[in-house]
Protein backbone atom coordinates (compact mmCIF):
# COMPACT_ATOMS: atom_id res chain seq x y z
CA UNK A 1 0.00 0.00 0.00
CA UNK A 2 1.49 3.32 -0.91
CA UNK A 3 0.60 6.60 1.52
CA UNK A 4 1.11 9.89 1.83
CA UNK A 5 1.58 11.17 5.74
CA UNK A 6 0.72 15.01 6.10
CA UNK A 7 2.33 16.88 8.77
CA UNK A 8 3.26 19.90 9.91
CA UNK A 9 6.23 19.03 11.32
CA UNK A 10 8.94 15.96 11.70
CA UNK A 11 11.91 14.92 13.73
CA UNK A 12 14.55 16.54 14.89
CA UNK A 13 11.88 18.48 15.28
CA UNK A 14 10.80 18.44 18.73
CA UNK A 15 6.90 18.08 19.13
CA UNK A 16 4.74 15.92 20.32
CA UNK A 17 3.03 16.08 16.34
CA UNK A 18 6.16 15.57 14.78
CA UNK A 19 6.82 12.51 17.55
CA UNK A 20 3.48 11.08 16.21
CA UNK A 21 4.26 11.58 12.61
CA UNK A 22 7.34 9.64 13.03
CA UNK A 23 5.86 6.63 14.72
CA UNK A 24 3.18 6.89 12.47
CA UNK A 25 5.56 6.55 9.36
CA UNK A 26 7.92 4.10 10.34
CA UNK A 27 5.32 1.98 11.70
CA UNK A 28 3.73 1.17 8.37
CA UNK A 29 7.50 1.04 6.64
CA UNK A 30 8.31 -1.55 9.09
CA UNK A 31 4.59 -3.24 8.25
CA UNK A 32 5.12 -3.38 4.25
CA UNK A 33 4.07 0.00 2.89
CA UNK A 34 5.76 2.57 0.82
CA UNK A 35 4.95 5.71 2.60
CA UNK A 36 5.71 9.25 1.65
CA UNK A 37 6.00 11.85 4.21
CA UNK A 38 5.15 15.89 2.86
CA UNK A 39 5.98 18.36 6.04
CA UNK A 40 6.01 22.22 6.27
CA UNK A 41 9.11 22.17 8.53
CA UNK A 42 11.62 22.09 5.79
CA UNK A 43 12.46 21.99 1.80
CA UNK A 44 13.80 19.45 -0.32
CA UNK A 45 13.74 15.58 -0.50
CA UNK A 46 15.63 13.13 1.56
CA UNK A 47 14.99 9.41 3.14
CA UNK A 48 14.47 8.86 6.79
CA UNK A 49 15.55 5.11 6.35
CA UNK A 50 12.37 3.40 4.56
CA UNK A 51 10.47 6.84 4.78
CA UNK A 52 10.58 9.19 1.64
CA UNK A 53 10.10 13.06 3.01
CA UNK A 54 9.77 15.98 0.96
CA UNK A 55 9.99 19.31 2.65
CA UNK A 56 6.72 21.60 1.53
CA UNK A 57 8.48 24.71 3.15
CA UNK A 58 6.29 28.00 2.11
CA UNK A 59 8.97 30.66 0.51
CA UNK A 60 8.57 33.81 2.33
CA UNK A 61 8.37 35.84 -1.06
CA UNK A 62 5.85 33.45 -2.16
CA UNK A 63 2.32 33.86 -2.41
CA UNK A 64 1.11 30.83 -0.62
CA UNK A 65 3.40 32.54 2.57
CA UNK A 66 1.66 36.11 2.04
CA UNK A 67 -2.18 34.48 2.08
CA UNK A 68 -0.90 32.52 5.55
CA UNK A 69 -0.57 36.25 6.62
CA UNK A 70 -4.48 36.86 6.07
CA UNK A 71 -7.19 35.84 9.02
CA UNK A 72 -9.45 33.10 8.13
CA UNK A 73 -8.39 32.85 4.41
CA UNK A 74 -4.61 32.41 5.68
CA UNK A 75 -5.88 28.73 6.90
CA UNK A 76 -5.99 27.98 3.43
CA UNK A 77 -2.40 28.17 2.76
CA UNK A 78 -1.16 25.21 3.82
CA UNK A 79 -3.49 22.82 2.57
CA UNK A 80 -2.98 24.50 -0.84
CA UNK A 81 0.37 23.73 -0.56
CA UNK A 82 -0.67 20.02 0.55
CA UNK A 83 -2.98 19.58 -2.16
CA UNK A 84 -0.35 20.81 -4.98
CA UNK A 85 2.02 18.52 -4.00
CA UNK A 86 0.20 15.40 -3.27
CA UNK A 87 -1.26 15.29 -6.54
CA UNK A 88 1.66 16.03 -8.50
CA UNK A 89 3.21 12.91 -6.53
CA UNK A 90 0.12 11.20 -7.41
CA UNK A 91 -0.08 11.41 -10.67
CA UNK A 92 3.30 10.42 -11.43
CA UNK A 93 2.95 7.28 -8.72
CA UNK A 94 -0.15 6.83 -7.33
CA UNK A 95 -0.96 6.73 -3.50
CA UNK A 96 -3.60 4.54 -1.95
CA UNK A 97 -3.96 6.74 1.20
CA UNK A 98 -3.58 10.21 2.28
CA UNK A 99 -3.47 10.24 6.33
CA UNK A 100 -3.05 14.07 8.05
CA UNK A 101 -3.94 15.25 11.55
CA UNK A 102 -7.23 17.25 11.91
CA UNK A 103 -5.32 19.85 13.31
CA UNK A 104 -5.77 23.10 11.21
CA UNK A 105 -6.77 20.80 8.65
CA UNK A 106 -4.08 20.47 5.96
CA UNK A 107 -5.84 17.77 3.95
CA UNK A 108 -9.34 19.61 4.24
CA UNK A 109 -8.69 20.13 -0.11
CA UNK A 110 -7.89 16.51 -0.31
CA UNK A 111 -11.23 14.97 1.14
CA UNK A 112 -14.26 13.52 -0.56
CA UNK A 113 -12.31 11.96 -3.43
CA UNK A 114 -12.66 8.44 -4.73
CA UNK A 115 -9.35 7.93 -6.24
CA UNK A 116 -7.43 8.91 -3.16
CA UNK A 117 -8.67 8.07 0.50
CA UNK A 118 -8.38 10.58 3.02
CA UNK A 119 -7.54 9.57 6.42
CA UNK A 120 -7.61 11.60 9.12
CA UNK A 121 -5.99 10.75 12.38
CA UNK A 122 -7.73 13.09 15.30
CA UNK A 123 -5.64 15.22 17.58
CA UNK A 124 -6.76 17.91 20.03
CA UNK A 125 -9.00 20.26 17.93
CA UNK A 126 -7.45 23.83 17.47
CA UNK A 127 -10.16 24.99 19.43
CA UNK A 128 -9.54 23.37 22.38
CA UNK A 129 -5.94 25.26 22.08
CA UNK A 130 -6.79 28.63 21.45
CA UNK A 131 -7.51 30.70 24.59
CA UNK A 132 -10.44 33.34 23.98
CA UNK A 133 -10.33 35.28 21.39
CA UNK A 134 -9.93 38.69 22.32
CA UNK A 135 -11.80 40.36 19.05
CA UNK A 136 -13.72 39.74 15.98
CA UNK A 137 -10.89 39.29 13.95
CA UNK A 138 -9.58 36.53 15.76
CA UNK A 139 -13.30 35.17 16.76
CA UNK A 140 -13.60 34.87 12.90
CA UNK A 141 -10.00 33.31 12.17
CA UNK A 142 -10.84 30.43 15.11
CA UNK A 143 -13.93 29.83 13.36
CA UNK A 144 -12.67 29.38 9.97
CA UNK A 145 -10.30 26.95 11.34
CA UNK A 146 -12.66 25.14 13.07
CA UNK A 147 -15.01 25.40 10.05
CA UNK A 148 -11.94 23.53 7.72
CA UNK A 149 -11.36 20.54 10.31
CA UNK A 150 -14.74 19.64 10.24
CA UNK A 151 -14.99 20.05 6.76
CA UNK A 152 -12.02 17.37 6.76
CA UNK A 153 -13.14 15.18 9.13
CA UNK A 154 -16.28 14.76 7.34
CA UNK A 155 -14.91 14.29 4.07
CA UNK A 156 -12.63 11.59 5.15
CA UNK A 157 -13.22 8.28 4.13
CA UNK A 158 -11.55 6.81 7.78
CA UNK A 159 -11.23 8.54 11.19
CA UNK A 160 -9.01 7.30 13.82
CA UNK A 161 -8.74 8.17 17.40
CA UNK A 162 -6.09 7.79 19.92
CA UNK A 163 -8.55 6.73 22.64
CA UNK A 164 -12.21 6.00 22.95
CA UNK A 165 -12.77 8.82 25.17
CA UNK A 166 -11.20 11.01 22.44
CA UNK A 167 -13.18 9.54 19.07
CA UNK A 168 -16.33 10.15 21.39
CA UNK A 169 -14.93 13.89 22.30
CA UNK A 170 -14.00 14.23 18.35
CA UNK A 171 -17.45 13.05 17.27
CA UNK A 172 -19.07 15.75 19.14
CA UNK A 173 -16.56 18.50 18.24
CA UNK A 174 -17.17 17.97 14.30
CA UNK A 175 -20.76 16.70 14.75
CA UNK A 176 -20.00 13.22 12.80
CA UNK A 177 -22.17 11.36 11.70
CA UNK A 178 -20.90 7.62 12.07
CA UNK A 179 -20.96 6.68 8.73
CA UNK A 180 -17.16 6.41 8.11
CA UNK A 181 -15.11 3.38 8.91
CA UNK A 182 -12.93 4.38 12.29
CA UNK A 183 -10.25 2.72 14.60
CA UNK A 184 -9.13 3.28 18.24
CA UNK A 185 -5.16 3.47 17.56
CA UNK A 186 -2.60 4.09 20.41
CA UNK A 187 0.12 5.79 19.01
CA UNK A 188 3.98 4.23 19.83
CA UNK A 189 7.00 5.57 21.34
CA UNK A 190 10.33 5.45 19.50
CA UNK A 191 11.81 1.89 20.17
CA UNK A 192 15.53 3.49 20.77
CA UNK A 193 13.85 6.21 23.55
CA UNK A 194 11.39 3.19 25.32
CA UNK A 195 14.31 1.06 25.73
CA UNK A 196 16.86 3.95 27.10
CA UNK A 197 13.68 5.08 28.94
CA UNK A 198 13.28 2.04 30.77
CA UNK A 199 16.61 1.33 31.80
CA UNK A 200 17.29 4.86 33.12
CA UNK A 201 18.35 4.98 36.95
CA UNK A 202 16.14 6.73 39.69
CA UNK A 203 18.15 9.74 40.98
CA UNK A 204 19.62 8.65 44.35
CA UNK A 205 19.93 12.49 44.72
CA UNK A 206 16.96 13.54 46.88
CA UNK A 207 17.81 17.57 47.79
CA UNK A 208 16.52 19.36 45.63
CA UNK A 209 13.65 17.10 44.54
CA UNK A 210 13.30 17.16 40.79
CA UNK A 211 9.81 17.88 39.19
CA UNK A 212 9.23 18.67 35.44
CA UNK A 213 6.76 19.67 33.54
CA UNK A 214 6.47 19.18 29.27
CA UNK A 215 4.64 20.75 27.14
CA UNK A 216 3.38 24.10 26.23
CA UNK A 217 2.31 27.20 28.53
CA UNK A 218 -1.68 26.78 27.71
CA UNK A 219 -4.87 26.52 29.77
CA UNK A 220 -5.44 23.08 28.44
CA UNK A 221 -2.23 21.79 29.68
CA UNK A 222 -3.28 23.13 33.05
CA UNK A 223 0.04 25.39 32.94
CA UNK A 224 -1.77 28.02 34.96
CA UNK A 225 -2.56 25.59 37.58
CA UNK A 226 0.68 24.65 37.99
CA UNK A 227 1.79 27.63 38.46
CA UNK A 228 -0.68 28.82 40.99
CA UNK A 229 0.54 25.04 42.54
CA UNK A 230 4.07 26.55 42.01
CA UNK A 231 3.39 29.51 44.16
CA UNK A 232 2.03 27.64 46.96
CA UNK A 233 4.75 24.94 47.44
CA UNK A 234 7.53 27.83 47.01
CA UNK A 235 5.97 29.53 50.05
CA UNK A 236 5.73 26.11 52.61
CA UNK A 237 8.94 25.17 51.48
CA UNK A 238 10.24 28.88 52.61
CA UNK A 239 8.75 28.37 55.93
CA UNK A 240 10.34 24.63 56.34
CA UNK A 241 7.20 22.72 55.37
CA UNK A 242 9.18 20.58 52.68
CA UNK A 243 11.90 19.87 51.19
CA UNK A 244 13.70 21.65 48.76
CA UNK A 245 12.72 20.85 45.36
CA UNK A 246 13.13 22.59 41.76
CA UNK A 247 10.50 22.59 38.46
CA UNK A 248 12.12 22.02 34.76
CA UNK A 249 9.95 23.25 31.80
CA UNK A 250 10.58 21.78 28.47
CA UNK A 251 8.52 23.88 25.99
CA UNK A 252 8.19 26.53 27.83
CA UNK A 253 10.74 29.23 27.21
CA UNK A 254 11.22 31.98 29.83
CA UNK A 255 8.98 34.66 28.21
CA UNK A 256 6.07 32.44 29.05
CA UNK A 257 6.20 32.32 33.00
CA UNK A 258 3.62 34.48 34.13
CA UNK A 259 4.85 38.17 34.90
CA UNK A 260 2.99 38.41 38.37
CA UNK A 261 5.22 34.90 39.26
CA UNK A 262 6.19 35.30 43.15
CA UNK A 263 10.05 35.63 43.88
CA UNK A 264 9.76 32.63 46.16
CA UNK A 265 8.35 30.39 42.69
CA UNK A 266 10.82 31.91 40.41
CA UNK A 267 13.57 31.07 42.22
CA UNK A 268 12.78 27.20 42.06
CA UNK A 269 12.01 27.25 38.05
CA UNK A 270 14.00 27.00 34.98
CA UNK A 271 12.08 27.67 32.02
CA UNK A 272 14.32 26.11 29.33
CA UNK A 273 11.74 25.88 25.92
CA UNK A 274 12.41 23.53 23.67
CA UNK A 275 15.06 21.06 23.62
CA UNK A 276 16.55 17.99 21.47
CA UNK A 277 15.59 14.50 22.19
CA UNK A 278 19.28 14.40 24.06
CA UNK A 279 18.33 17.33 26.23
CA UNK A 280 14.43 15.78 26.79
CA UNK A 281 16.16 12.85 27.48
CA UNK A 282 18.28 14.02 30.44
CA UNK A 283 15.48 15.94 32.12
CA UNK A 284 13.65 12.54 32.24
CA UNK A 285 16.36 10.83 33.67
CA UNK A 286 17.39 13.36 36.18
CA UNK A 287 13.41 14.17 37.44
CA UNK A 288 12.01 12.73 40.51
CA UNK A 289 8.61 13.35 39.46
CA UNK A 290 6.72 14.38 35.92
CA UNK A 291 3.92 16.85 36.36
CA UNK A 292 1.05 16.63 34.15
CA UNK A 293 -2.07 18.27 34.70
CA UNK A 294 -3.45 18.66 31.46
CA UNK A 295 -7.56 19.10 31.40
CA UNK A 296 -7.42 17.31 27.90
CA UNK A 297 -5.19 15.36 25.79
CA UNK A 298 -5.84 13.50 22.71
CA UNK A 299 -3.74 10.46 23.97
CA UNK A 300 -0.99 12.28 26.02
CA UNK A 301 2.41 11.03 24.79
CA UNK A 302 3.73 12.71 27.52
CA UNK A 303 2.42 10.12 30.04
CA UNK A 304 3.55 7.09 28.10
CA UNK A 305 7.00 9.07 28.23
CA UNK A 306 7.06 9.24 31.86
CA UNK A 307 6.02 5.79 32.78
CA UNK A 308 8.52 4.36 30.47
CA UNK A 309 10.75 6.47 32.35
CA UNK A 310 9.42 4.98 35.31
CA UNK A 311 8.52 8.34 36.85
CA UNK A 312 5.45 8.76 38.97
CA UNK A 313 2.98 11.24 37.14
CA UNK A 314 1.44 14.02 38.51
CA UNK A 315 -1.85 14.30 36.53
CA UNK A 316 -5.60 15.33 36.35
CA UNK A 317 -8.21 13.79 36.53
CA UNK A 318 -10.37 16.25 34.73
CA UNK A 319 -8.59 14.46 31.36
CA UNK A 320 -9.96 10.87 30.70
CA UNK A 321 -6.30 9.75 29.18
CA UNK A 322 -4.82 10.65 32.59
CA UNK A 323 -7.43 8.70 34.00
CA UNK A 324 -6.94 5.44 32.22
CA UNK A 325 -3.03 5.38 31.59
CA UNK A 326 -1.97 7.10 35.11
CA UNK A 327 -4.63 6.40 37.73
CA UNK A 328 -5.99 2.84 36.61
CA UNK A 329 -2.28 1.34 36.91
CA UNK A 330 -1.59 3.88 40.18
CA UNK A 331 1.45 5.10 38.59
CA UNK A 332 0.71 8.89 40.59
CA UNK A 333 -1.66 10.46 41.98
CA UNK A 334 -4.55 12.63 40.25
CA UNK A 335 -5.40 16.09 41.73
CA UNK A 336 -9.26 16.48 41.85
CA UNK A 337 -9.47 19.17 39.38
CA UNK A 338 -7.02 21.74 37.46
CA UNK A 339 -6.53 24.59 39.95
CA UNK A 340 -3.55 25.25 41.85
CA UNK A 341 -4.82 24.02 45.42
CA UNK A 342 -6.30 20.90 43.84
CA UNK A 343 -2.07 19.92 42.45
CA UNK A 344 -0.51 21.11 45.33
CA UNK A 345 -3.04 18.38 47.50
CA UNK A 346 -1.42 16.06 44.86
CA UNK A 347 2.42 17.01 44.69
CA UNK A 348 2.67 17.82 48.77
CA UNK A 349 2.96 14.08 49.80
CA UNK A 350 5.53 12.93 46.94
CA UNK A 351 7.75 15.74 47.78
CA UNK A 352 8.04 15.02 51.50
CA UNK A 353 7.86 10.74 51.04
CA UNK A 354 10.87 9.15 49.14
CA UNK A 355 9.22 5.76 50.05
CA UNK A 356 6.03 6.84 48.18
CA UNK A 357 8.22 8.21 44.89
CA UNK A 358 9.43 4.72 44.66
CA UNK A 359 6.20 2.97 45.35
CA UNK A 360 4.62 4.66 42.38
CA UNK A 361 8.39 4.24 40.16
CA UNK A 362 7.45 0.27 40.22
CA UNK A 363 3.67 0.79 39.54
CA UNK A 364 4.70 3.46 36.07
CA UNK A 365 7.25 0.72 35.56
CA UNK A 366 5.10 -1.92 35.13
CA UNK A 367 2.13 0.33 33.30
CA UNK A 368 4.93 1.30 30.55
CA UNK A 369 5.19 0.14 26.89
CA UNK A 370 1.38 -0.99 26.24
CA UNK A 371 1.79 0.70 23.25
CA UNK A 372 4.37 -0.37 20.42
CA UNK A 373 4.80 -0.14 16.35
CA UNK A 374 3.35 -3.40 15.49
CA UNK A 375 -0.02 -2.42 16.80
CA UNK A 376 0.06 1.08 15.14
CA UNK A 377 1.51 -0.12 11.51
CA UNK A 378 -0.80 -3.21 11.77
CA UNK A 379 -4.19 -1.48 13.18
CA UNK A 380 -3.07 1.72 10.83
CA UNK A 381 -3.05 -0.36 7.64
CA UNK A 382 -6.63 -2.38 8.64
CA UNK A 383 -8.31 1.01 8.82
CA UNK A 384 -6.44 2.35 5.80
CA UNK A 385 -7.91 -0.94 4.04
CA UNK A 386 -11.84 -0.05 4.79
CA UNK A 387 -11.09 3.65 4.01
CA UNK A 388 -10.03 2.79 0.59
CA UNK A 389 -13.10 0.39 0.09
CA UNK A 390 -15.26 3.26 1.68
CA UNK A 391 -13.78 5.88 -1.03
CA UNK A 392 -14.31 4.02 -4.32
CA UNK A 393 -17.87 3.23 -3.24
CA UNK A 394 -18.48 7.48 -3.39
CA UNK A 395 -21.03 7.79 -6.21
CA UNK A 396 -19.12 10.97 -7.70
CA UNK A 397 -15.19 11.02 -8.44
CA UNK A 398 -13.32 14.04 -8.04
Amino acid sequence: MRTALLTWDYPPAPSGLSTAAREIAESLAEAGADVTVFTLDRAGTARAGSVRIVGLALKPEGGLAQLRRWGSLGHLAAPLAFRRAVLAAHREAPFDVVEATNWYAPAVLLAERRDLALVTRSSTPAAFTRGPAPNLRDRLDGASADALERRQARGSAGLIANTAAHAAVIDQAYRLSGGQPAAVIGLSLPPEFAAGARYAAYPETQDPVRLLFVGRAEARKGFDALMAALAILADEQERGALPPFRLDLVGVPPEDLPADLAAPARARVEARGRIDAAGLDDAYRHAHVVLAPSRYESFGLVYQEALAYGRPVVACAQDASARAFVGTPGAGPLAAEATGPALADALRPLLRDSALRLAYRARALAAAGRFDRARLGGGTLDLYRRAVAAARSRPHAR
